[in-house]
């Protein structure tokens, strides 16, 4: 083998069950690769999201869209990501944790490098972009495919925190490329023309190109492909036929997908409902940074005062949360209400990310306890589960900008979709509270 494609030793049998083994050798690969899967996953993030912030600057730009048009732009790389979630999740059982984030973050050259290009001339066809927003739709993938890989370094007792570290920096991302696009686009960088009033929106693209390359680079020499313990297909298939599985991926849907959605839509709702409001986009990524924060802090109070508990206060701060975006619309001095509002938002949703993630696999032990399957069966539909809810609630990401882009095409403003995430909250309360979290629930968690 040549030296180019040779990984870092790697210990063998790679066992990190065995402490002895882990102490000595286990703890130190792992570790590596950590360090190296978090920047590729924050990028991944990143790239996922471009299309939030850049959609607000098209139209100043030159490009002629409707708003419906450019909330599609906004919601539709949620809607690749999250249908691309299932498969990626194999993808490392199949190709090897380095091999596959060397290949998927490089691909995020392609959308990063089209949209550099494609935005530099306002007669670009709509239909072009919608593929560029398609491409984006990769970085939202590679999370699935990430936490399969870092699963696989880490012993079970130390998936947790693993997890969710890795989890929480990349969620880190969001609010990244929300500060940054906004600053690049205003700076001269590379000497190419500007379009509109002083803008270089092919700087939304470009900047990231080295950063893809020097984080593909990384995992091709730092990484190694680790034998993998997830679940197979078959343990995936059963969770078809599980209440709990859909239950839940219900209740990630409202936590993460909120999270995501409301990251993607901010953004161009905030400008499309208070277009003179100095500054707001200098504030949008101030909700996904404490939306990320705050994600391990959801999980670390779940541990002491229960998921559920825990769950059922966040869903009802989202449904405050949406109160107060419907109650700043409209009014003046609303945007400051509407600000306010989102961040709540964004940290109900970060702190009910952690506390339904550790939700999921505790429902199948709270199962195997009662006798109802193996403590090994249990873990393995416990890990496959969390690949499912991953999956169904990156599909906020789709379903929140593209319902405001809806609401406000058919009757003029957003109101109708807030209407119905508010009703959606109070149905994730009714669940959290019925099917886990009374004295008598089915699944205590």
């Amino acid at each position: 083998m040549s030296l180019v494609s040779k990984p870092l030793s790697l210990p063998l049998p790679w066992n990190p069950e065995d402490p002895l083994f882990w102490g000595e050798q286990g703890r130190a690969v792992a570790l590596r690769n950590l360090g190296v899967a978090i920047p590729a996953l924050a990028l991944s993030f990143s790239v996922w999201m471009l299309w939030s912030v850049l959609v607000v600057y098209l139209p100043s730009a030159g490009f002629r869209y409707t708003t419906n048009q450019l909330f599609w732009l906004s919601a539709l790389p949620a809607l690749c990501g999250a249908t691309l979630r299932v498969f990626y999740g194999f993808a490392v059982r199949w190709v090897g944790g380095r091999r596959w984030t060397t290949f998927s973050t490089a691909s995020l050259l392609l959308p990063t490098a089209g949209i550099a290009l494609a935005v530099q001339d306002p007669a670009t066809p709509y239909e072009w972009m919608v593929v560029l927003a398609l491409l984006c739709g990769l970085g939202g993938a590679n999370f699935a495919s990430g936490m399969a890989h870092i699963s696989a370094c880490f012993p079970a007792r130390e998936q947790g925190m693993a997890l969710g570290v890795g989890a929480g920096l990349a969620h880190l991302g969001v609010s990244l490329v929300q500060w940054a696009v906004p600053v690049v686009i205003a700076l001269d960088l590379f000497g190419l023309p500007a379009q509109g009033d002083g803008q270089w929106l092919a700087n939304a693209g470009l900047v990231w190109l080295p950063l893809i390359a020097a984080s593909s680079l990384a995992a091709w020499f730092g990484m190694n492909d680790l034998p993998s313990t997830g679940v197979g297909m078959t343990e995936q298939a059963q969770l078809f036929s599980h209440r709990h599985s859909w239950l839940m991926s219900w209740l990630y849907l409202g936590s993460f997908g909120s999270f995501i959605g409301f990251a993607a839509a901010g953004p161009l709702l905030l400008r499309s409902q208070f277009p003179d409001f100095d500054g707001a986009q200098q504030l949008v990524w101030l909700g996904p940074l404490l939306g990320a924060m705050v994600r391990p802090l959801g999980g670390w109070v779940a541990d002491d005062f229960g998921g559920a508990r825990v769950s059922l206060a966040c869903f009802g701060g989202l449904a405050l949360g949406v109160i107060g975006v419907l109650a700043s619309l409209g009014r003046d001095g609303g945007a400051w209400l509407f600000a306010a509002s989102f961040m709540l938002l964004f940290i109900a949703a970060g702190i009910a990310n952690g506390s339904t993630f550790r939700m999921v696999p505790l429902g199948f032990l709270r199962e195997a306890q009662r006798g109802h399957g193996s403590l090994r069966e249990a873990q393995a539909q416990g890990a496959a589960a969390l690949g499912l809810c991953s999956a169904v609630g990156a599909y906020g990401g789709f379903f929140i900008p593209k319902s405001f882009g809806s609401a406000i095409t058919l009757a003029g403003g957003p109101e109708a979709a807030l209407y119905c995430f508010l009703a959606f909250y109070l149905s994730c309360m009714a669940i959290c509270w019925w099917c886990y979290g009374r004295r008598s629930a089915p699944l205590s968690c």
